[in-house]
C-alpha cells in the first residue's frame, strides 16, 4: 500500500490559527457556511439526526432512512478566487467547534493521478480511500465518532473528468471508476469521513460523481454587500472614510462585459497593493484605494472548455 506521505500533503489538525483566520475572512458566505456545517455534521456523526428525531418528532421519522446511504461527498464549484478552496480547507475549524471533536484535514496530492502506467492511477486512488477507511474506523465506536476526517481534492476535474470526453485516456477512465468505487465504499459506512471536490469546471466532472454528491455548493463573485463587508473588515484600522469604501465597492463591481472583483482580488491584490504603495513612508490614504480600484483589472472569468 502507498504511504500516507505519497498520497497526501501533511495532515493538519483543526482548528488551528491560520485556517481559522482564513475561515473568518470569508465574509458574505454565512448561508453557505451554515448549510455546510449541518450537512457535514450529519455525514460525520449520523447519530445526531436520530437524536433530533427523538427530541422533536418522537423518534419514528421515515425520512431518516433517506440519509442512510448518502455518499459523504461535497462538490465546491466556482470561478477562480471565489473562496471555494479556502472554505474547503477551513470549514473543519467550525465543524470541530460545532461537534466538539478534532477534525483532521487531508489534502490529496495531484501526484495521485500517477505517471500513466497501466493500473497505477487506479491503485493510488484505491490506496487513498483505503487509508481514509482505516483512519475513519480507528476513531469510530459505539459512542460515536471521536474525530472527523476531511479529504479535500483540489482541481478535481483533473482527477474525475467526465468519461464521456472523447480524448480521455483509458487510464483516466479507470481512475474515475476507482474514485466512484471509493465514494461508494464510504456511502452507508457511517464513518466520520467527508470528501470535498473543488473545481473551476463543474461541467467537466463525471455525471456519476455529481449524482453521488450529497450537496453541491456554487461560489460566485461577491455582490455589492459582500464586497462592502470584505473591504470593511480588511481596511480596519486604516482610517478610510465610509464614503470611500462605498466608492471602492462601486469601482470593483461588474460593468458591462467586465466582471467584478473576486474575493481574492480584494483581499490578496487590492488592499495589499494599497499597503505596499504607502509603506514605509506614509499612511494608506483614500486616494490610494480609489486609484488602485480604477487601475487593477479583476481576475478574468474562467472559460470552461467543452
Amino acid at each position: 500500500m502507498t504511504s500516507q506521505d505519497d498520497l497526501f500533503h501533511p495532515v493538519i489538525e483543526l482548528p488551528e490559527p491560520t485556517r481559522r483566520a482564513r475561515y473568518d475572512r470569508l465574509i458574505g458566505l454565512d448561508s453557505t457556511k451554515l448549510r455546510l456545517r449541518k450537512e457535514a455534521a450529519l455525514l460525520a456523526d449520523p447519530r445526531r439526526l436520530q437524536a433530533w428525531a427523538v427530541t422533536h418528532h418522537g423518534g419514528d421519522v421515515a425520512a431518516l432512512t433517506l440519509f442512510v446511504d448518502r455518499a459523504p461527498l461535497f462538490v465546491f464549484a466556482g470561478d477562480v478566487g471565489s473562496g471555494k478552496s479556502a472554505l474547503a480547507e477551513s470549514f473543519g475549524c467550525d465543524l470541530a467547534d460545532f461537534l466538539s471533536l478534532p477534525v483532521y484535514l487531508y489534502r490529496l496530492k495531484l501526484a495521485t493521478r500517477g505517471s500513466g502506467l497501466v493500473g497505477e492511477m487506479t491503485s493510488l486512488i484505491g490506496d487513498a480511500f483505503t487509508h481514509m477507511h482505516m483512519v475513519g474506523r480507528r476513531v469510530s465506536g459505539p459512542q460515536g465518532a471521536r474525530a472527523v476526517q476531511i479529504l479535500v481534492v483540489d482541481e478535481a476535474d483533473a482527477l474525475v473528468q467526465s468519461r464521456e470526453a472523447q480524448q480521455m485516456h483509458h487510464e483516466d477512465r479507470a481512475g474515475v471508476d476507482a474514485f466512484l468505487a471509493g465514494i461508494d465504499s464510504l456511502a452507508g459506512a457511517q464513518l466520520p469521513v467527508v470528501v470535498v471536490l473543488c473545481t473551476n469546471r463543474l461541467g467537466a466532472l463525471d455525471p456519476a460523481v455529481m449524482r453521488r454528491a450529497a450537496a453541491t455548493f456554487t461560489f460566485a463573485r461577491p455582490d455589492d454587500a459582500q464586497r462592502h463587508a470584505v473591504l470593511t473588515q480588511a481596511l480596519g484600522g486604516l482610517d478610510i472614510r465610509p464614503e470611500t469604501v462605498r466608492k471602492v465597492v462601486e469601482l470593483t463591481g461588474p460593468t458591462g462585459i467586465c466582471p467584478g472583483y473576486t474575493f481574492s482580488d480584494l483581499t490578496q491584490r487590492l488592499v495589499p497593493a494599497a499597503v505596499f504603495r504607502a509603506f514605509p513612508d506614509r499612511p494608506v490614504t483614500d486616494d490610494d484605494l480609489l486609484a488602485l480600484a480604477e487601475e487593477l483589472e479583476p481576475t478574468p472569468v474562467f472559460i470552461e472548455e467543452r
